[in-house]
């Protein structure tokens, strides 16, 4: 059984910084593209960023500059540092990674999500 477990969210004035980190555990063949995907109050989910296993990354044009999606592939886990943070960027931040659980069969996961508040 895959599990994502999630961590790293919390309030944060404006302006400042958090990261977040997603670690894939239990029994699979390989991890392929990891995401981070946030939802707001009253607002469809939305993708903020990916990163396939061959290091291709792709952003949300809103946070662009501002946001670096990583991963540290020999712990199955991928980062989201998130600087100069804006009210807007408030949140359900949750990540998705596609699991290959046997060769050629992939099938995707979210975490539990992480709360992310901005504000003064």
């Amino acid at each position: 059984q895959v599990q994502l477990v999630e961590s790293g969210g919390g309030l944060v004035q404006p302006g400042g910084s958090l990261r977040l980190s997603c670690a894939a555990s239990g029994t699979f063949f390989s991890v392929g593209a990891m995401a981070w995907y946030r939802q707001a109050p009253g607002k469809q989910r939305e993708l903020v960023a990916t990163i396939r296993p061959g290091g291709y990354i792709n952003y949300l044009e809103a946070v662009k500059g501002r946001f670096t999606i990583s991963r540290e592939n020999a712990k199955n886990t991928v980062y989201l540092q998130m600087n100069s943070l804006k009210p807007e960027d408030t949140a359900v931040y949750y990540c998705y990674t596609g699991i290959e659980l046997q060769p050629g069969r992939i099938s995707g996961y979210w975490g539990q999500g992480t709360q992310v508040t901005v504000s003064s």
